[in-house]
């Protein structure tokens, strides 16, 4: 026998199980005992790669885990391992590798020691199956941070294949920051093998995103207490923490949002003084006195309130003066204007809805009764109502209660209501438009705001008053009213009243040249006789006549279509109007369609 020869027949007959494997990965040299337990000869083996003669699961741990262990670590320490004998029967050994380089050749070849694994032990292949299925982030590090091994969902969090990782140092997988921190001190938690919990760290996964976790470790020692590995477990709070700063994040704007509207309830408060003469509407005349009469009369009640007057009276400021003279002066005055709201989405914007509750309700929206609950809600032109909501209207006045769109759930409500119109809801209540009972509801306490033409020399009062802040909104010098324009304005009788003076107010202002005002206004209302005897026509419409007009313009354009609405040559095209805009303006007028008679005429020709 040779040299050569004495040295592998050597290795063969070692009374252990054995086997030398080389670069490529095949077994270069086994033992007769490692060869026997698996019922094959020695010259069967060499050559064959042990993942061939592995189940399928050790197998998979060779290549993920084992080989790129034994590489970064220059050696394994008893690893549970499957071989599939001659047989087919599973043998189950524990290996112990050492990577060594051939003294002769410099080549890198793996010395393995096999050990039977008891009955009893095969629990340690069970727990490491365990671990890696576990739904929790584990990952077991030696000493020196190096990653032994990892759980699969460790891997997906990461990213990454566990051939990629095993071996590595586990700071290769943590952020610029977290490694600052472990630089400061904190790696001596590791190095030491101090247990901690719940430490706050970042990992980098292997697209280059940040994942924010809760890591906890404990450290196993050998029989000298030195620290043999850490097994650690870390939680993602990625996305808690997103929502929590998000929640602060709203929190915090909520908070500078209602410093900001106090801010501006402040700075409102106050301009509606200023505009009210610091809580007294402008004017001396007998009627504004037995108006502010009523008002302070009612105002520290909770009595509903119906302010009836025509357009342009003042009826919002009205409804501001009982508010801001009870005992909810504190609480929110929030304002509706029904006559702006479009029929389908009146209880959304009453009583709000929630997300889904109909196209395009993308999100919660808190209603109006929501909003002014502990307050006031001033329904102004509350006669554009749908009759099919005011029940529902009803309902929150008598029972305080109302549910939002698309939602079971049922909300009280503290509201005080003070509701406004021009339109005679007396009249509406006899033709059937307004319900009898929301009506006697809301006119708890009914108060008239007087025209403009009713209230004397007030008209002087508050003229000089708007043009104060007229010219103020406009940065000019404050104009004064010449007797002969105080005149003028109480001859004329205001069919548009207030607003309407404003108006020509403004337009005055701003049409003034070098300091002279110059008020226009239409010669007087009274129709004089013409020699002819008719009268000559008036130089404008009020806004009831105008009203009225339009009633009866789309009258005759549904008659002339047999009241048909939509389509081509419907009373909708004729008009040059949507027809939703046309079946709005037909609810709003009151138009009813008559009922049928016997023998239809025919159609009009054009």
């Amino acid at each position: 026998m040779t040299k050569d020869q004495y040295l592998p027949w050597l290795f063969g007959e070692t009374p252990i199980m054995a086997t030398l494997i080389d670069d490529h990965s095949r077994f270069e040299q086994v033992s007769q005992q490692f060869a026997r337990r698996l019922g094959y000869v020695p010259g069967d083996l060499v050559g064959v790669s042990p993942d061939s003669l592995c189940s399928e699961r050790s197998a998979r741990l060779l290549r993920e885990s084992y080989r790129p262990l034994l590489r970064g670590t220059g050696k394994l320490q008893a690893v549970p391992i499957e071989f599939v004998a001659a047989d087919g029967a599973l043998v189950h050994l524990v290996a112990s590798s050492l990577q060594v380089r051939d003294a002769f050749s410099d080549r890198l070849q793996s010395l393995t020691l096999y050990e039977d694994l008891r009955e009893g032990d095969q629990s340690i292949s069970r727990l490491r199956d365990f671990y890696h299925l576990s739904p929790t982030m584990l990952h077991t590090m030696d000493a020196n941070g190096g990653i032994l091994d990892v759980s699969d969902q460790w891997l997906r969090k990461l990213g990454y294949r566990r051939e990629q990782v095993i071996g590595r140092n586990i700071r290769r997988f943590l952020s610029a920051s977290t490694n600052e921190q472990l630089r400061d001190g904190q790696l001596a938690l590791l190095r030491d093998g101090l247990e901690y919990s719940n430490h706050p760290r970042e990992m980098v996964t292997r697209d280059g995103d940040i994942l924010e976790v809760l890591m906890s470790a404990r450290a196993e020692r050998d029989d000298d207490g030195n620290v043999a590995c850490m097994y650690v477990a870390s939680k993602d709070v990625t996305e808690r923490n997103a929502n929590e700063r998000a929640l602060r994040d709203a929190l915090e704007e909520n908070s500078l949002l209602r410093r900001r509207l106090e801010d501006e309830r402040d700075y409102l408060r106050e301009e509606v003084n200023v505009s009210m003469n610091y809580g007294h509407i402008v004017g001396s005349s007998d009627v504004l006195r037995q108006l502010l009469s009523r008002i302070e009369a009612v105002a520290q009640t909770n009595a509903s309130v119906l302010i009836v007057g025509e357009s342009g009276t003042g009826k919002e400021l009205v409804a501001r003066a009982i508010h801001a003279a009870g005992a909810r002066a504190d609480q929110p005055l929030v304002k509706v204007n029904c006559a702006s709201v479009p029929a389908e989405l009146f209880e959304s914007e009453f009583f709000g809805h929630v997300k889904g509750a109909f196209t395009g309700a993308h999100r919660d929206r808190v209603g109006r009764f929501a909003l002014a609950n502990g307050g006031t809600i001033f329904l102004d032109e509350v006669g554009e109502i749908p009759p099919g909501l005011q029940g529902k209207l009803l309902r929150v006045l008598q029972e305080k209660e109302f549910e939002r769109v698309g939602d079971d759930t049922t909300h009280t409500v503290d509201v005080r209501v003070i509701a406004a119109t021009n339109r005679d809801l007396a009249a509406d209540v006899r033709n059937g438009r307004f319900r009898e009972d929301l009506f006697y509801r809301l006119s708890v306490f009914p108060v008239e705001a007087p025209p403009l033409r009713a209230r004397g020399d007030d008209v002087v009062q508050i003229a000089t008053h708007l043009l104060r802040l007229i010219c103020q909104e406009l940065g000019v010098p404050v104009f004064e009213l010449s007797q002969v324009q105080a005149q003028k304005l109480k001859a004329y009788d205001w069919p548009g009243n207030v607003r309407e003076l404003r108006n020509r107010l403004e337009r005055a202002v701003i049409m003034a040249r070098e300091g002279k005002l110059n008020i226009e206004l239409p010669s007087s209302r009274e129709q004089t006789v013409s020699a002819s005897g008719e009268a000559p026509p008036a130089p404008f419409l009020t806004a009831a006549q105008m009203r009225e007009r339009e009633r009866q313009n789309i009258i005759r354009a549904l008659e002339f279509t047999r009241w048909r609405v939509s389509g081509v040559d419907g009373a909708a095209d004729l008009l040059g109007l949507k027809p939703t805009t046309l079946n709005g303006k037909i609810k709003s007028l009151g138009i009813e369609r008559p009922a049928p008679a016997r023998g239809r005429p025919p159609r009009a020709s054009r």
